[in-house]
């Protein structure tokens, strides 16, 4: 890509707050940098909210609300249709907006900005299919009317590895239930989301409806607003113990959550697996987005009578990558979104290997500008390893044999998450028990992606709350009201 293409970019994304329908400096004019994690180098600078602004941002989306949940159902679904047609044709800018400022290839990126639009259309049909019912009670003394009411103002908190499809999931079912939002992007990838929002101002979004705050402080800025009485609902994507500090915040207002947290996704592949397509899923299932996913394969459970074999050929897939700043075409691993993502992933490799496992291929950080690590594969990784209880995050495989199938659901469940799994087999069977025996809210059957709009997203246990995308994602923002009526005929 070339360097003027990128500069026209970056200057065209905003660079304040986006409050009440206008774009604002923050107060004091703060201001926080944006990097390029390939380079090291500062991409932009942008608005550093305070707890006053994130104030100001709560204090428009609740003007605006009674306006907008009165909307005419259709009316909102024209305006997402429109976000969503124009995200079409700006398509290769969002692309190389997030190659920029998260690392991801610009292959994979271009294919977020089909999954991130997805959702905006999705939910832009959802809209108008928002229904209650009615009917007599089973006494016969009178009409029940059950009826659908959006929530309310809704605080929205995205994390840095998916910037465009993680706020389209979010924003897309609030504004079609009728919800208006304030809108956090993570401090590391802001410029995605705020380039969406001048994208849905382009649509024609009303004032008030969307806004966006970017800080570098954002516990300090968030807690006001999810503790503010104003707001009715709080949905948040990012690590377990963070969702669980918002949690206890949320439960002084007893605020709708939808939390999607962490993940260990264990990949098992069964003896009568076919080899090749569960070598396809491994690589798509764990080194997608640099392996910096909540869906990413953790822990690969191999049948100990292929697990050879299905390391020497994931072995062999990995070293042909090729390693480099994401905007580079025929680049497979980009760069670890900062120097801690790098540190991290290095001692869980190094803790694995110090208790046995065999370093196959990888292992270490790339020296240079950029904090890119080495797509790496360990094997015969051993119990108490703490690659098997972390969620790595990076682009690290570990394989770990077992021998029968209850030994495989036993490792599968060994962990306090419970996300995604993705299971390789032959047998119908199989497959059908392993959707009764594990314990997650996603299974990948044979496949190694499964993310859909159409689907709903979430997980058991303490990988989180609620559910995102699908028929259920527009109800997360809706709220039921019952009411009675005499009998007409009395």
């Amino acid at each position: 890509m070339s360097e003027s293409r990128e500069s026209v970019l970056l200057a065209d994304v905003p660079d304040g707050l986006f409050i009440g329908g206008d774009w604002r400096a923050a107060e004091g004019d703060k201001r926080l940098r944006v990097f390029d994690p390939a380079t090291g180098g500062v991409v932009k600078q942008i608005a550093d909210a305070s707890v006053a602004d994130g104030r100001s941002a709560l204090d428009a989306a609740d003007a605006a609300f009674s306006a907008w949940s009165r909307t005419p159902l259709r009316e909102r679904a024209e305006l997402l249709r429109r976000a969503f047609d124009l995200l079409q044709e700006r398509k290769e800018d969002f692309a190389l907006l997030m190659a920029i400022e998260m690392g991801k290839p610009i292959a994979e990126a271009r294919g977020e900005v089909a999954y991130g639009g997805e959702f905006v259309r999705w939910f832009s049909e959802e809209a108008a299919r928002i229904q209650g019912r009615y009917g007599p009670n089973p006494e016969g003394t009178g009409r029940m009317i059950v009826s659908q009411h959006a929530l309310g103002p809704c605080y929205l908190i995205t994390p840095w590895n998916f910037p465009l499809a993680m706020a389209t999931r979010k924003i897309a079912p609030a504004l079609a239930a009728g919800c208006t939002v304030v809108i956090k992007p993570a401090e590391l990838t802001p410029l995605t989301t705020l380039y969406f929002v001048k994208l849905l101002q382009d649509a024609g979004l009303p004032k008030g409806v969307v806004n966006v705050i970017t800080t570098s402080t954002s516990g300090a800025v968030s807690e006001p607003i999810i503790r503010d009485p104003r707001l009715r609902k709080l949905s948040f994507t990012g690590s377990t113990p963070v969702g669980q500090k918002l949690l206890a915040q949320a439960a002084e207002g007893v605020l709708r959550t939808s939390m999607e947290l962490g993940g260990n996704a264990p990949f098992v592949v069964f003896d009568d697996a076919d080899l090749g397509k569960a070598v396809d899923g491994a690589m798509a299932a764990k080194f997608r987005n640099i392996g910096q996913a909540c869906t990413a394969a953790n822990r690969f459970l191999v049948h100990r009578s292929v697990a050879d074999e299905f390391a020497a050929r994931v072995t062999e897939r990995v070293e042909a990558m090729r390693i480099g700043r994401g905007t580079e075409d025929g680049v497979v691993i980009g760069p670890l979104i900062d120097d801690r993502a790098v540190t991290k992933v290095d001692a869980l490799v190094t803790d694995a290997v110090e208790r046995g496992a065999t370093l196959r291929t990888g292992g270490k950080a790339v020296p240079g500008p950029g904090t890119f690590y080495e797509p790496t594969v360990v094997s015969d990784v051993t119990s108490g390893s703490d690659i098997l209880r972390e969620e790595i995050f990076g682009p690290v495989l570990a394989i770990v044999p077992f021998d029968d199938e209850d030994e495989a659901v036993r490792l599968a469940n060994d962990t306090e998450y419970g996300l995604v799994s993705y299971v390789y087999t032959e047998s119908l069977a199989r497959g059908q028990r392993m959707i009764d025996r594990l314990e997650t809210g996603m299974m990948g059957l044979n496949v190694g992606v499964l993310s859909n709009a159409a689907a709903p997203f979430g997980g058991w246990k303490l990988s989180g709350l609620g559910r995102e995308g699908g028929a259920e994602g527009i109800k997360e923002y809706l709220q039921t009201k019952y009411t009675l009526t005499g009998d007409p005929f009395a």
